[in-house]
């Protein structure tokens, strides 16, 4: 089936990754690609299903256009523009996010 949406991550998304396997990989390298690669499934499954995510808590990132879709304890964030969604952030759940977007 081909992909509905086209999928983009914005650099800060780029990032979040690579941190989040550079601290799984202090324990486990292995564990930290089956990781990355479970999270980047997920979101490749927008492609597909654009609303899979939810309308998030956050009274500015839902006036943003935000979705938010959980994976274990990580929160990714991307915006549907048109037939694009943008990744924006992918970060774990327990940080304050007033100050990341």
């Amino acid at each position: 089936m081909p992909a509905r949406y086209t999928l983009r991550y914005l650099p800060s998304a780029q990032d979040d990754l690579i941190s989040i396997f550079d601290y799984i990989a202090q324990d486990s390298q292995s564990r930290a690609s089956s990781f990355v690669d479970k999270l980047d499934d997920r979101i490749g499954a927008l492609e597909q299903h654009s609303q899979l995510g939810r309308t998030p808590r956050h009274q500015k990132l839902r006036e943003d256009g935000y979705r938010v879709l959980i994976v274990e304890s990580y929160l990714i964030f991307y915006i549907v523009r048109g037939r694009e969604i943008e990744v924006h952030r992918v970060i774990h759940g327990s940080r304050n996010l007033d100050h990341l977007f």
